[in-house]
């Protein structure tokens, strides 16, 4: 007989959940992981206050707020666990939560409620938490699967892999997932950070220095897809909720654009200036709108020296059009070790929607980060852990 009927590998949120929902259906359920403690990248999530869902993050609103080679395959579990089914347990824990913008929800107090409380729920459930352990070899079996769990090994009858991808590799982060999936016959989709700083060449680094610490408010936009937040310029680029977002769909030798004055016609700015204030140069125009190093820069971007009073219309627009449509051109993105998540991982084609489980290995699951699903920033990814380690949690 199995020492267990379920192992889970990662006590991060996915596999916490996974693991209460199994344990409460009265199953014998182990969890593993390396780290010392569980739920180690909940704990410093929106910056340790836990952005711990959206309630936009369904299989309504939120169906195309999800990145795949199959964004339907994510409908499936976010429908059958949603936002508010969370938000319920947050709530009968007493953890005290406010929506901070766009549907983003974060705990009052630290991100540590939400560990402990997936911790608690866990014993009460019964199921055995084993930290501090290395996952060794996994072999399939007659009854299930041998795990190497730190020195000696462990058997269960279905296992859940919720280790995650390769982001914040400072934290532990392997790529394990992936060696498990491709062990076991299952595709892996090409993997890139996700959610992450954009950085520049050294020439157009240079003349974006003077600018570091500065912030505002922007519509960034790659194609046909563009979001309105915080940009914030750094020592090595660009960072804030709009290019986080925008990194997930931007790729190597695109640009992007960048509309410093969302909402309102920058020709019809200029040309009103120009009018009451014939005698102002345009950064000095700009400063008002923008912070002033910014305005400076755009100033010498547009290169349109003298009064505003002695500009053309002709001017005045190629000067509005780099207001609204700064293009700039990122050479990469700070890699892995600063990336909220993963892009891509584990093909959804090898895996049931429902349950996710391997459609050709009965009784492995993959849940969480490591399957080819990423979220927009803003509590999406949560949701999507507690969701698939929910649905796997029902049938393991």
């Amino acid at each position: 007989m199995p020492d267990f009927d379920v192992i889970i590998l990662g006590a991060g949120a996915a596999g916490m959940m996974a693991g209460i929902e199994a344990a409460r259906r009265g199953r014998r359920v182990l969890v593993v992981d390396h780290a010392r403690d569980p739920g180690e990248k909940i704990r410093i999530s929106g910056g340790g206050r836990c952005n711990f869902t959206n309630i936009n993050a369904t299989h309504t609103i939120g169906r195309d707020r999800f990145l795949s080679s199959n964004p339907r395959f994510a409908l499936s579990a976010l429908s059958r666990f949603t936002p508010q089914m969370f938000i319920e347990r947050v709530r009968k824990n007493g953890i005290a939560f406010h929506e901070k913008t766009l549907g983003q929800l974060f705990c009052d107090g630290p991100a540590t409620q939400i560990v402990a409380m997936l911790i608690n729920e866990l014993r009460q459930a019964g199921a055995a938490i084993w930290t501090g352990r290395t996952i060794g070899s996994i072999e399939r079996t007659e009854e299930g699967f041998d795990v190497m769990v730190g020195d000696g090994r462990v058997t269960a009858t279905s296992l859940i892999v919720a280790t995650g991808g390769k982001s914040i590799p400072k934290m532990g982060a392997t790529g394990l997932a992936y060696d498990i999936a491709r062990q076991f016959g299952l595709k892996v989709t090409d993997t890139r950070p996700a959610l992450v700083p954009l950085m520049f060449e050294p020439g157009a680094l240079e003349k974006l220095k003077p600018l570091a610490g500065v912030s505002t408010n922007a519509i960034i936009s790659h194609g046909k897809t563009a979001f309105e937040e915080a940009l914030l310029f750094t020592h090595r680029g660009l960072s804030g909720p709009a290019i986080l977002q925008i990194s997930s769909y931007w790729r190597e030798g695109n640009a992007i654009a960048v509309d410093l004055l969302p909402h309102e016609d920058a020709m019809d700015l200029l040309r009103a200036a120009r009018q009451a204030s014939p005698k102002l140069h345009i950064q000095t125009i700009l400063a008002e709108k923008l912070p002033k190093r910014l305005a400076q820069l755009m100033g010498e971007i547009i290169d349109q020296p003298g009064m505003i009073g002695d500009l053309s219309d002709k001017k005045l627009q190629a000067a509005a059009d780099i207001v609204k449509r700064w293009s700039l051109k990122p050479v990469g993105s700070e890699g892995y070790r600063t990336a909220e998540v993963t892009l891509g991982g584990i093909d959804t084609r090898g895996l049931d929607a429902k349950t996710m489980m391997a459609r050709d290995v009965p009784n492995l699951f993959f849940v969480g980060e490591a399957v080819d699903v990423t979220g927009w920033l803003g509590g999406y990814n949560f949701q999507w852990a507690w969701a698939s380690g929910w649905a796997a949690g029902q049938i393991a």
